[in-house]
């Protein structure tokens, strides 16, 4: 029995005008650097969802995380988290699932993963000062209803919402590591916030 992680890095990166899963960050690319904090987090097995760019991107991933290609990639975020999921394993303890563009260093994964060993909550989420954020930890028994997501149904949010009144979070101080890269713009401000360490545990 693992903990997996779905790393969701199927995207064109249209907003971005150039791959984000290859942006420089903490002088890696941000597939690898993302894959590396899931991994010392605490996730043992780290699946990267690929679609636009595959081949090119798959490069930069680490050897110890596996890749699957979403085909229809351009249908949807769902897509490419009904793939993944698709590819764990029925006895998977629990699976974290988090977007590429949202760099998350590895003591938030790992908080995630404590607060769920207590009392085995089927959703744990992170609650920064702006709301609720990313990773989201799904219960191992929430698998099947992930293999089953689509667009029009909402995606990961109807599974979180079938299941709130056995939701928890927890308390994140540092709003610094709830960013999300969409633009140039939010690239350089986030880089220029981690390089200066303010993304360290507080």
């Amino acid at each position: 029995m693992t903990i997996a992680a779905l790393l969701l890095a199927a995207g064109a990166s249209t907003r971005m005008g150039r791959l984000k899963q290859l942006l420089s960050w903490h002088e890696e690319p941000l597939v690898a650097w993302q894959a590396r904090q899931l991994r010392d987090g605490g996730a043992e097995d780290v699946l990267v969802v690929l679609g636009h760019a595959a081949r090119e991107i798959e490069a930069a991933v680490p050897e110890f995380a596996r890749t699957v290609v979403n085909d229809d990639y351009k249908q949807g975020r769902a897509t490419s988290l009904r793939r993944g999921a698709e590819e764990l394993t029925d006895d998977v303890e629990a699976v974290l699932v988090v977007s590429v563009d949202q760099p998350r260093p590895a003591w938030l994964t790992r908080r995630l993963i404590e607060r769920w060993r207590i009392d085995r909550s089927l959703v744990v989420s992170p609650r920064f000062a702006k709301g609720f954020g990313h990773p989201i930890l799904l219960d191992g028994s929430l698998v099947q209803e992930l293999r089953e997501v689509d667009e029009p149904t909402l995606g990961l949010r109807a599974v979180i919402d079938r299941h709130i009144d056995q939701a928890v979070s927890i308390a994140v101080a540092n709003d610094a590591v709830n960013v999300d890269l969409n633009t140039p713009g939010d690239y350089e401000a986030a880089k220029a916030a981690y390089e200066s360490g303010s993304w360290r545990e507080i």
